[in-house]
């Protein structure tokens, strides 16, 4: 028995937030669903780097995780205020109580799931996300996924398998569970 969907209107209170590991498509699929559903899109990274006017790599070795961590939460709470359509979170958005607060009570909370195998496939070569910057990103992930996916989980409203089809058929399967805005009858 599947939920029913979500009435999601332009005037649409509550964002549609996508968590998961870096890899999973929440970027990529977010843009994709925004479109569809015709409403805006942010990615809390992408609004974080255009700030501190560096990439996350860079302020992670130049300062630290812990900062970082500060300022994800800080930006998270003010783009989940200003209701954006659709919102694709840093893979450790989840890792701060008040985030995962944040996110279950201000939006509809959408898990991209994947193994790590799969994310380790599309990020092979990527040379952008500090945590995978190690000598094995396959344990790294092994080792994220363990420790995070109880807690996209309790966060999330709905899990969706990311891991299976293309990014086209994802956006369709994710959009599916919004109900188009009513047209309003002509006066």
């Amino acid at each position: 028995m599947h939920p029913a969907p979500v009435k999601l209107t332009p005037e649409h209170a509550s964002p549609i937030i996508l968590i998961g590991l870096p890899g999973s498509g929440k970027s990529s699929i977010g843009r994709r669903l925004a479109r569809r559903l015709g409403v805006s899109f942010a990615d809390t990274d992408a609004v974080i780097e255009e700030s501190l006017g560096c990439s996350i790599r860079t302020f992670f070795e130049r300062e630290s995780e812990a900062r970082f961590r500060d300022i994800e939460q800080e930006t998270l709470a003010q783009l989940i205020a200003q209701q954006h359509g659709v919102l694709a979170t840093g893979g450790g958005c989840v890792l701060r109580e008040a985030n995962q607060r944040a996110m279950r009570e201000g939006g509809y909370v959408i898990y991209l799931h994947s193994s790590p195998e799969t994310i380790f496939r599309r990020l092979r070569n990527d040379t952008k996300r500090p945590l995978l910057q190690v000598s094995d990103p396959l344990a790294r992930l092994h080792e994220l996924y363990g420790a995070r996916d109880p807690l996209y989980r309790a966060t999330a409203h709905t899990v969706v398998e990311s891991g299976r089809c293309g990014l086209q058929a994802l956006a369709r399967a994710v959009a599916a569970q919004f109900k188009p805005p009513e047209e309003k009858p002509p006066q």
